[in-house]
């Protein structure tokens, strides 16, 4: 029994380029006998509910959106869930009712994201239905991308428009960790593949920093608008958004001011190091690395990229060998071709990335420069969580 009026309530998807509203995506709700709004997402996993009363209230919900649209600024587009649970339903060469009612409603395709959810469910008619969604006009979008069943096979199949980033999945990632580089791989894939990102469930500025990080093409969540019936104005939020991404800005070029402060110190210790090489690079003769508090250990390579001193690495004390990886051969690794490629020609300091090292489990990145005439390569590793 589903007790309520089904409609449809409203939340947007803030363009991050612009701050104003691109489109909306359109939740089901029931109004209550007092007047309340209850969320029909509970009732999508209720066993006790038929398929074909969800599949009603599902037409319903969309109908319901569909005749509201008109109300909305013409460039805005409507975002809207289907199931590949329904999909599998149809029969051979069906009209699809999606479209139907588009048609009935008139709404040109091209205004309307078709929003693939619980991709777990399969359906062999799925990719047929996506291509003639597609061909009508109509943009696809897989939801919950870097979760569940969200397999990049299907992606792969689909070749959707948007991705939209697993909330809970982006959240997680949003505080740092592990999660945090599956999300940027996730979204540089998609970037790679011609899709868009939507990062939703974005509800704090930390949140929203990560979102633009992944380079999101529109983000969605509580801290610009919770769903609603209404319709907000286009331009509602963007004062507020420019501020919040002026901020952003502003603590990036404070990275950069802090990545320059590494230069310069590396460039110092590089100075140190080389004269020490020099010297002929004895133990002895190294330096208390008190005024680099962030350095894990150095180590030189011949300019095939396979290493030819141990690894040297203060214990707070002194400075120790490690000499299990004399030999390793590391020109495959990013930072050592970076390093041929930038610093070769000008035996000038490179600087890698952030990665995470498999042996130490730290995030690190590796500095390098040539030295002894371009014969040899000094690299050092740095602890990025040192790092002020």
């Amino acid at each position: 029994m589903i007790d309520g009026h089904p409609i449809a309530c409203f939340q947007p998807f803030i363009d991050t380029a612009t701050g104003r509203i691109a489109g909306i995506e359109a939740l089901g709700r029931l109004r209550q006998a007092d007047g309340s709004l209850r969320s029909v997402g509970p009732l999508f996993v209720d066993p006790r509910l038929s398929p074909a009363s969800l599949r009603r209230l599902d037409r319903q919900i969309r109908d319901n959106a569909l005749a509201r649209l008109h109300e909305a600024p013409a460039d805005w587009f409507l975002s809207l869930n289907i199931s590949p649970r329904w999909i599998s339903r149809l029969r051979p060469n069906q009209a699809l009712p999606s479209l139907k009612q588009l048609h009935k409603h008139g709404v040109a395709p091209q205004r309307v994201v078709f929003e693939i959810t619980e991709l777990g469910g399969g359906s062999g008619k799925l990719s047929e239905v996506v291509a003639r969604y597609r061909e009508a006009g109509a943009r696809i979008a897989i939801d919950d991308f870097g979760a569940g069943y969200s397999q990049l096979d299907r992606v792969l199949a689909l070749q959707p428009d948007i991705l939209k980033l697993d909330m809970r999945l982006f959240q997680e990632a949003a505080r740092g960790g592990p999660s945090g580089e599956v999300v940027k791989a996730l979204a540089q894939m998609a970037e790679k593949t011609g899709c868009w990102i939507i990062a939703e469930g974005v509800e704090t500025e930390a949140e929203l920093d990560f979102a633009l990080e992944c380079g999101a093409r529109y983000v969605q969540g509580y801290l610009f608008a919770r769903p609603e019936l209404d319709f907000p104005a286009a331009d509602a939020f963007v004062e507020r958004f420019a501020g919040l991404r002026e901020r952003y800005v502003q603590r990036k070029l404070a990275e950069r001011a802090r990545l320059t402060t590494l230069r310069r110190q590396l460039g110092e210790l590089m100075n140190l190091l080389r004269a020490w090489v020099e010297r002929g690079g004895g133990l002895e003769g190294l330096f208390d690395p008190a005024d680099y508090p962030w350095l894990l250990r150095l180590y030189q390579c011949d300019r095939h990229g396979t290493q030819t001193s141990p690894n040297l690495q203060w214990d707070g004390r002194r400075w120790r060998e490690d000499p299990r990886y004399l030999g390793h051969n590391w020109s495959w690794r990013p930072y050592f071709y970076q390093l041929l490629a930038e610093g070769w020609e000008e035996h000038r300091l490179t600087l890698s990335g952030t990665y995470r090292d498999a042996t130490s489990n730290q995030y690190c990145l590796t500095a390098g420069q040539f030295i002894d005439n371009g014969r040899s390569l000094l690299l050092l590793d740095i602890d990025a969580a040192g790092l002020p």
